[in-house]
């Protein structure tokens, strides 16, 4: 009896021991960057604006890249804003951040969903996978209107738990958008934040924000409910 149930304890060791270093790694990257900043984003900056016509194109990867190590969003947004203004600028925000969700969701992916799905079980992985199913687009929409939860490090647990990279892309693309749009345009209203360009973002980031905590007010009483049932 109790070498049988010794053996499933000593199974999922090594998926705790994988997860938990999934984690440190996450979070020593967190402080390293976005605690400590040990990149210099202005000089990043400096070196894309040299790349001529090609400015857009090399931000792309190197905001992903930066957002996917948690370097925050709203700077990179706000230097989005500032190279190409704010027509440009959220497009390519929401470039940047379409990549950033589907490179960090596959990592999660290959890092931490098999072990996720054995520490859980078949029965729980299955009720993810339904629950994935039928609102998983719309769980990646509703994270990116809530305000406070890292983007990336989101990401990195949807793809944990086995969310569609399609998801994650079309979901980080219309959860994102308002939020693209404010940071770009405050980015490229910095000289003069008197500007009806920025009211504008500020207003749509009020909204955004409003709607993200009825939308986290309304998951968590759903939660509950289903809790009880």
């Amino acid at each position: 009896m109790t070498e049988a149930t010794d053996r499933p304890a000593a199974g999922r060791w090594p998926h705790i021991l994988r997860l938990g270093l999934f984690a440190a790694v996450l979070l020593t990257l967190f402080y390293l960057i976005a605690v400590e900043r040990v990149i210099d984003v202005e000089a990043i900056r400096g070196v894309v604006a040299r790349s001529g016509p090609f400015a857009p194109l090399v931000y792309i990867p190197i905001s992903a890249v930066l957002a996917s190590i948690f370097v925050p969003g709203p700077l990179l947004a706000a230097g989005s804003g500032l190279l190409f203004g704010p027509v440009l600028g959220t497009f390519v925000t929401l470039g940047s951040t379409v990549t950033t969700a589907v490179t960090a969701a596959l990592i999660g992916r290959r890092a931490g969903r098999d072990s996720a799905r054995a520490l859980i079980g078949a029965e729980w992985a299955e009720r993810i996978d339904a629950q994935i199913t039928r609102r998983g687009l719309w769980a990646v929409v509703g994270q990116r209107f809530v305000p406070g939860i890292s983007d990336a490090l989101a990401s990195y647990v949807f793809g944990a738990f086995g969310m569609p990279l399609w998801q994650m892309a079309i979901g980080a693309m219309i959860g994102s958008a308002p939020r693209a749009f404010v940071y770009t345009a405050l980015g490229a209203s910095i000289s003069d934040l008197s500007s009806p360009l920025a009211y504008a973002a500020i207003a749509v980031w009020c909204a955004t924000a409003i709607i993200g905590a009825f939308a986290a007010h309304r998951g968590y009483r759903g939660w509950r409910a289903r809790r009880r049932t």
